[in-house]
């Protein structure tokens, strides 16, 4: 890949990202709300592009971080996603602890919490599969396909939460956030075939 094309990537990678971030920054909804509630937001956007960063870095997609340095930084986007689920739930707990216990027991009235309450588990389950991966001795193979499907549902829940919920994200930003997690997540499960048992090792 020629060296113009490189930056392209990482370019269009920025502004995927940095788009939704910047008009939600905008919105006049924030004006009415605490800091603390603003921080569950922007936790959740933060946690739905690096929801597109994953696949992304699985299929060695980005410039400079395939192979092992793409797996190192694998996990350590892995990582600030589950801290940024758990900035999320915890900054919603604080504005309101009711709610966010209707949304863990799936008493909530609201279809989105439904969602976001799944995708927070899959998040939970897929970075808990892969601390617990050599302690557990999983096969390669079985435990590749345990984890895509897990981090599957989350893109899915995540998605869905988010396109549900009208809040302070600008509506086609959002959409165009989440069309492409749900491309990219597509996209490396056909590039590299979990699926099947010739698929390549992460």
């Amino acid at each position: 890949m020629h060296r113009p094309g490189r930056w392209m990537i990482w370019v269009a990678l920025a502004a995927a990202i940095a788009l939704p971030l910047g008009l939600a920054a905008q919105s006049p909804l924030l004006a009415y709300r605490s800091p603390v509630y603003i921080t569950a937001g922007f936790a959740g956007i933060v946690a739905m592009a690096l929801l597109l960063v994953q696949p992304l870095l699985v299929g060695g997609y980005l410039p400079g971080l395939s192979g092992l340095r793409g797996r190192r930084v694998h996990r350590l986007v892995g990582a600030g996603l589950v801290l940024a689920v758990i900035a999320h739930v915890a900054a919603l707990w604080v504005t309101s602890p009711p709610d966010v216990i209707d949304v863990l027991t799936f008493t909530s009235p609201t279809p989105f919490s439904v969602w976001g309450n799944v995708a927070m588990w899959a998040v939970f389950a897929a970075a808990l599969l892969a601390v617990l991966r050599r302690p557990l001795r999983l096969r390669p193979r079985i435990w590749r396909k345990a984890h895509t499907a897990l981090a599957g549902v989350a893109v899915l829940g995540c998605v869905v939460h988010a396109v549900l919920i009208e809040g302070t994200m600008e509506p086609l930003s959002k959409i165009g956030l989440c069309a492409l997690a749900v491309v990219a997540t597509v996209w490396v499960l056909r590039d590299r075939r979990i699926w099947t048992p010739r698929a390549t090792s992460r």
